[in-house]
């Protein structure tokens, strides 16, 4: 089986290398081109061994009803994220074009997954991406769920474990920081590949502010699963200094590029639950070229990740 499972994923691996002038246009775009793009690959190879080992497929969108703003029920975020827009560090467009992957998914010209999950915390924007996606419920088992994603990755995963044929793809996308570390963790041994979006520059980065006081810590550390004190060393550096009185005080400041370390520090984290992951994810940029998502993927397959690179890499290269 390995050899050919593996020529069969050089095949796949040659697809993705099609003409630039087909990639483009702006974050959500970009972030929807390579994850449906990964999505064919997926199918395509699963495809070809699914019924002899019968496996079972499992689609599951934890944010797919519009990307799970969540601004009614999360008062703090949505303060900070009405910040950023009177920074105008993200155009109101873009966040407005902000919406799941779940038309692109369904309508995949091949043989699609077993079960379908779209989870959504929102009840209004759960019924909607149903009135949506209602054109695409002939012969697919489609499950709506209005719900936190995290409670529902923690079914998800616990019924990966009890039953060994089922394999999973998981996008995890929210604007905001939803995910849980300890959700992702739930993970580790099952046969899921994950796409998740990091959002290291539209908040993480703000929630990591210049003069380290990290008044929303309590959310850092549910997001990276790391406690304050590593937090603190990782993202800061403290010197002393002499003041004019010849007294000694610290000065507390922010590392370099610390949107590039917060991605960095993420990667590392699914490391320790993946054995495979994204080197260097998919950097999305708002209007103003600032980087403010991190797009990787996450798999126990060494292949999946080849794919995954290559079509990051071909984005990058634009």
């Amino acid at each position: 089986m390995n050899n050919k499972y593996n020529n069969d994923i050089e095949q796949v691996s040659l697809s993705v290398c099609e003409p630039m002038a087909q990639w483009g246009g702006k974050w959500t775009e970009e972030k929807l081109d390579a994850f449906e793009k990964y999505v064919n690959a997926y199918l395509t190879i699963m495809n070809v061994y699914r019924d002899k080992y019968n496996w079972k497929l499992i689609y599951f969108d934890g944010f797919a009803g519009s990307g799970s703003r969540e601004s009614k029920n999360k008062e703090e975020e949505s303060n900070l994220l009405q910040d950023l827009f009177n920074e105008d560090s993200l155009a109101r467009e873009e966040l407005d074009l902000y919406k799941g992957a779940a038309e692109r998914v369904l309508g995949i010209k091949q043989r699609g997954f077993d079960y379908y999950y779209f989870i959504d915390k929102d009840k209004e924007s759960s019924e909607k991406l149903k009135e949506l996606l209602s054109v695409f419920n002939n012969n697919k088992k489609i499950k709506y769920v209005n719900s936190d994603a995290n409670e529902q990755v923690a079914l998800l995963s616990k019924a990966m474990h009890e039953k060994r044929e089922l394999a999973a793809l998981v996008l995890l996308d929210p604007f905001g920081m939803q995910v849980d570390w300890n959700s992702i963790k739930l993970l580790k041994d099952t046969r899921t590949d994950l796409w998740i979006l990091i959002p290291t520059g539209v908040i993480v980065n703000r929630l990591l502010d210049r003069k380290g006081e990290l008044t929303y810590i309590d959310k850092l550390t549910s997001f990276f699963g790391k406690d304050e004190d590593f937090l603190r060393k990782y993202f800061y550096t403290i010197r002393q200094e002499k003041t004019l009185f010849g007294e000694t005080e610290e000065i507390v400041e922010k590392v370099k590029q610390p949107i590039k370390k917060i991605a960095e520090l993420y990667i590392d984290q699914l490391k320790e639950i993946f054995k495979f992951v994204t080197p260097s994810p998919l950097v999305l940029y708002n209007s103003r070229n600032t980087p403010i998502f991190h797009f990787a993927c996450a798999s126990n397959n060494e292949n999946a990740i080849k794919i995954a690179n290559e079509i990051i890499q071909k984005k990058q290269s634009l």
